[in-house]
């Protein structure tokens, strides 16, 4: 008797930053047998469904999960991953609240990150266990990091490149005043900038602008031919 041969499993990659989805995806090479990544270009019209949509959080406004409801909701997608560095309980909550089916660390090696997304398409609800801040998965990359910023540096340098105030970015990073500012001097130093609108510029030079259309494209509820307007 044959053995049956199980197809892969494809995943489409969303995040606003090339870079970032470039980063993940290289982390399938090695287990293209087990994982197929389908999707990490916006401009590709979406005309088949994928098994998993894997969501990375990277400079996305965390505290609002929208994008993320409007995932689960879209018939594209059979199962919504967020892939992420922060584990506060209340975003683990709001999203399994929406709908997710794995909420999954940035700190998991890529054997363990294929072994969940596999956990997720047999029917299973996963949600790693709380990381510690400095692992992230040395395959990950960001805007930055060839200048010294560290993950958390770069979230939070793309987010003041996107106009919020410290108020926000604060709030978004579920960082106090003082760590934030703290932060902030410390990528000053690395980028070689002495005030914010020097920060911006660089930022935008830099790569640090995120291209919405990438998310755009995979919510529910939305014309694609009006997605180039």
């Amino acid at each position: 008797m044959s053995e049956t041969v199980s197809k892969p499993i494809t995943v489409a990659l969303v995040d606003d930053y090339d870079i970032v989805l470039t980063g993940l995806a290289h982390m399938f090479d090695h287990y293209r047998k087990r994982i197929v990544v389908t999707e990490i270009d916006a401009n590709k019209p979406l005309t088949e469904s994928v098994d998993i949509v894997l969501y990375d959080t990277f400079a996305q406004p965390e505290s609002d999960h929208r994008d993320i409801g409007e995932l689960v909701s879209n018939p594209l997608a059979r199962r919504v991953v967020v892939y992420t560095w922060s584990f506060q309980p209340e975003l683990i909550e709001s999203a399994q609240r929406l709908g997710v089916h794995g909420y999954l660390s940035k700190a998991l090696p890529a054997r363990e990150l294929v072994a969940a997304l596999e956990a997720v398409h047999a029917g299973q609800r996963v949600v790693s266990a709380i990381p510690k801040r400095s692992g992230v998965s040395s395959g990950l990359d960001w805007p930055g990091r060839r200048e010294g910023l560290s993950d958390r540096e770069s979230e939070i340098l793309a987010l003041i490149t996107q106009g919020k105030t410290n108020e926000e970015v604060a709030a978004l990073t579920y960082l106090s005043p003082n760590t934030l500012k703290t932060h902030v001097r410390t990528i000053y130093r690395k980028i070689g900038v002495s005030n914010r609108i020097q920060a911006v510029l660089w930022g935008v030079a830099n790569g640090f602008t995120p291209d919405f259309h990438r998310i755009n494209s995979w919510l529910t509820h939305r014309d694609p031919a009006t997605l180039d307007s």
